[in-house]
């Protein structure tokens, strides 16, 4: 379907259309990456090295998309990655767990968030809540019970920081907090965006650069950046502390950030459920290689003992269906989704979850698969050298 006023037929053009609709700041804070964006660039391009070998004729009528994460079924292996301060869009994480809860894919909710468990929760009976090790462990056992008592389905542990946010271009300045100091400094660039505008206008809201979900009982939510700073103060975690966090939780528990195989071991030995193997989306170790190339030497390290997921440059079907050959039970995606919430709102978010429906559909019919169950390497042409060694 080609692109129309009200619909975009790729996330790039979701993207473009982000871009055209967006203060320039607020862009760029979606475009994100570290340092020389070696990572970043290498999580899309790693993609394109990997090639299909399709199959024609006896092609099934029919092709199963649908299948089962940390116990929710989803109708397709696609999972909304939590990111933090979602503040392109009025209603935010809420539009986008609607959005997702239509398309029946689960919603990853930052404890970072600008919107809180509760509300999302409340609209997508598949939450999954993320949470950083911020804080002691009192304070981390009292946010996990929030989420649970809120009605999420399962605990996702980001392991993966290293604080670094220099980048080689334009990085823009986010303020601590949207007053009037704030919004004088960002007018120019806000005016020239008067749709963008216009739909916070409409809500009655300011852009909300707090963390709700980081709050325990009546506290204040810390702003992004209070947050943020607390995060960095904390003592690094350790594999004893994310296993004792999956045994207080006690329901279905992921760690995100894995890499080396090694540390996919130890969190098979913490007694998680599932991994997110991710250089957490380029914002993070310059230099890192890309997510889809340390997967399968993570999928070999842990065979079927747990889940095994994957993030990092997903941009089109084609690229879900290359993730769940190489042995990825699902992927989860960021940007793709960001874009189209900038560009289109709640509806954005729906269009681009059906491009990825679309798109795993018309290159599982190219391979000649009834269904995502029947994919292996073998349906990929993959370059020598192309996967990380399982050697350190």
């Amino acid at each position: 379907m080609a692109s129309t006023k009200e619909w975009f037929e790729t996330v790039a053009e979701a993207q473009r259309r982000a871009k055209k609709r967006l203060p320039r700041s607020v862009y760029l804070a979606l475009v994100a990456g570290t340092e020389k964006g070696l990572t970043i660039s290498d999580n899309v391009a790693a993609f394109d090295e990997l090639g299909f070998r399709p199959r024609i004729a006896d092609a099934p009528a029919e092709r199963a998309k649908g299948t089962t994460v940390m116990g929710q079924e989803l109708s397709m292996p696609v999972i909304i990655s939590p990111t933090g301060v979602q503040a392109v869009y009025p209603e935010g994480e809420v539009a986008v767990a609607r959005a997702a809860a239509g398309a029946g894919v689960a919603m990853g909710l930052s404890s970072f968030a600008s919107r809180s468990i509760e509300d999302v929760a409340a609209v997508n009976d598949k939450t999954f809540f993320q949470m950083y090790w911020v804080g002691s462990r009192d304070q981390l056992l009292a946010r996990a019970e929030r989420a649970k008592a809120a009605g999420a389905k399962g605990l996702i542990m980001t392991l993966d920081w290293s604080f670094d946010s220099a980048r080689d271009w334009d990085a823009p300045m986010i303020p601590e907090k949207v007053d009037l100091k704030a919004a004088l400094h960002f007018a120019p660039e806000v005016l020239r965006k008067p749709r963008w505008l216009w739909d916070f206008a409409k809500s009655g809201k300011l852009p909300d650069l707090t963390t709700p979900n980081l709050a325990i009982g009546d506290e204040k939510p810390p702003t992004f950046f209070g947050a943020y700073f607390q995060w960095m103060q904390t003592p690094p975690v350790t594999w004893e502390d994310v296993a004792w966090l999956r045994e207080q939780w006690g329901g279905p528990f992921a760690v995100k950030g894995i890499m080396h195989p090694d540390d996919a071991r130890r969190a098979v030995d913490a007694g998680v459920t599932a991994v997110s193997v991710s250089n957490h989306g380029g914002n993070n170790l310059d230099g890192t290689p890309a997510s889809i190339r340390a997967l399968p030497a993570i999928v070999d390290a842990v065979g079927d003992q747990i889940e095994v997921l994957m993030d990092g440059g997903v941009r089109r079907g084609s690229d879900v269906v290359k993730a769940l050959a190489l042995g990825a039970k699902a992927v989860l995606i960021g940007r793709a989704y960001l874009w189209g919430m900038a560009a289109a709102g709640q509806h954005g978010v729906m269009n681009v979850l059906e491009v990825l429906r679309q798109g795993i559909d018309s290159t599982l019919l190219g391979l000649g698969k009834s269904g995502i169950d029947e994919l292996s390497r073998d349906d990929l042409v993959i370059p020598e050298g192309f996967a990380l060694s399982p050697k350190p």
